[in-house]
């Protein structure tokens, strides 16, 4: 039979040991403790020909709608993996977009004289062709 010294320190250490990780802060705590929880993009989407999207747009002008240049503000946050910003981009006609190469999860967009690909789940810009609607 254990003496009362040694219960104590035995039940002492399973109470340590077992209350650890109550004491533990929380993984995703909200007031600047552990950052797991930040918002992460992932950029590893389709492979693009840039090439052939900027062909099949030289050859379908008659299809996109008037093009002007955007405010230098909105034109500087258009950026692969920034959110597209609300308002700004415009629906290729159905006509351009069965030429385009299409990617499951992703959607052409015109903003101004850019060409943006933007996921459909999330809104978040994968590729920018700058001024190709010139």
């Amino acid at each position: 039979m254990l003496g009362s010294s040694s219960l104590f320190v035995t039940v002492s250490l399973a109470i340590a040991l077992g209350a650890q990780p109550v004491l533990a802060a929380p993984k995703h705590d909200k007031h600047g403790g552990n950052h797991d929880s930040d918002i992460s993009i992932n950029l590893n989407g389709p492979s693009i020909d840039i090439g052939r999207v900027r062909v099949i747009l030289g050859d379908n002008r008659d299809l996109i709608g008037p093009a002007s240049s955007l405010p230098p503000g909105i034109a500087k946050n258009l950026a692969r993996g920034k959110p597209l910003p609300p308002g700004i981009a415009k629906k290729f006609d159905n006509r351009l977009i069965g030429k385009l190469p299409r990617y499951d999860g992703y959607e052409w967009r015109q903003a101004g004289t850019d060409v943006v690909l933007v996921t459909l789940a999330t809104g978040v810009i994968y590729e920018v062709l700058r001024n190709v609607l010139d």
